[in-house]
């Protein structure tokens, strides 16, 4: 048995999404002895990152695809053309929309948002907003999963995967992209593909003290994200509201500062490998989810942690 891992690009290249569900596929597949497989669309610039996974083949289709009828269809082709019980997509916008096609096409059992590899015939996921997990069995004899984003990883020791082209019939697009306004021109991760993450809520008063939180996020090298009530009121714009209403995110580091850590916040975070919380307030809900926690003035501490920073870059 193969594993296909369904591929998303940007400018040509796998998405970090993209390059988790390979590196997922590959890791399965090896642990079984089987092959895995990469289903990738449209103009290509780079394959390294993508081989380097441990995938052994790379299927192309030429045309650029971005209706997720179409993919859905495309992943099926490829799915039969290797004969693949197992398919694995990322647990993002493009794995949410493709995956469930599929799976349907496929006659498959669907798992979303997989954090671990499969074992002992089950495979495990985050439930109930990040509180608990459950193992989930398929009893179908096809399968397919979406990864969690941060959940696995990318994998780099992989060596090299050879690429051949592939066609299959797709029919009409019924979704159709008329034009793209990047929601951040600023050079940021977008927050789903984040690593690390400065937040701050209410506690900064006002828009005109976001300074020290992008200052902050610009000496890690982080994304800056902001809770729901800063986005409804217009201090922050609503691509960077994080939480149960708005994006749910798993970086390796979330720092919070002057939030509280109402629950529906705390749904949209609780995965984060590691939290630190800035507060005032020693009562604070947020500590209690904390890894770290600092009971301060976010205007005294975010500048004193930048300037650490800086000065441990330098």
């Amino acid at each position: 048995m193969s594993v296909l891992a369904i591929i998303s690009t940007k400018n040509g290249a796998a998405t970090k999404a993209g390059l988790e569900a390979a590196s997922y596929a590959s890791a399965w597949a090896r642990s079984t002895g089987d092959e895995a497989v990469a289903i990738i669309a449209g103009p290509l610039s780079n394959l390294d990152a993508l081989g380097a996974t441990g995938v052994g083949r790379i299927l192309h289709y030429a045309e650029e695809v971005t209706d997720s009828g179409q993919w859905a269809k495309l992943a099926t082709a490829a799915t039969e053309f290797v004969g693949s019980n197992a398919v694995v997509a990322s647990h993002d916008p493009f794995g949410r929309a493709v995956a469930p096609r599929v799976a349907v096409r496929l006659e498959a059992g669907l798992v979303a948002g997989v954090t671990e590899l499969p074992k002992n015939g089950a495979v495990r996921k985050n439930v109930f907003s990040g509180k608990a997990m459950a193992d989930v069995e398929v009893s179908t004899e096809k399968s397919v999963y979406t990864i969690t984003p941060n959940a696995f990883g990318i994998s780099s020791d992989g060596e090299g995967a050879s690429t051949e082209s592939f066609s299959a019939e797709l029919g009409a697009a019924k979704e159709v992209i008329q034009g793209f306004e990047a929601a951040s021109a600023d050079g940021q991760v977008p927050l789903p593909e984040a690593d690390l993450v400065v937040s701050a809520g209410r506690g900064l008063k006002g828009p005109e003290n976001w300074g020290i939180v992008e200052d902050l996020a610009q000496s890690l090298g982080a994304t800056t994200a902001c809770s729901r009530p800063v986005s409804d009121i217009g201090w922050r714009p609503h691509h960077e509201h994080v939480g149960q209403t708005g994006i749910t995110i798993r970086p390796n580091l979330y720092i919070a500062a002057g939030i509280s850590g109402a629950i529906q916040h705390l749904a949209g975070v609780n995965q984060s490998k590691v939290i630190v919380v800035i507060n005032t307030d020693p009562e604070a809900p947020f500590f209690k989810a904390a890894d770290y926690g600092i009971v301060g003035d976010a205007f005294e501490v975010l500048p004193k942690l930048t300037a650490a920073i800086k000065a441990l870059n330098s």
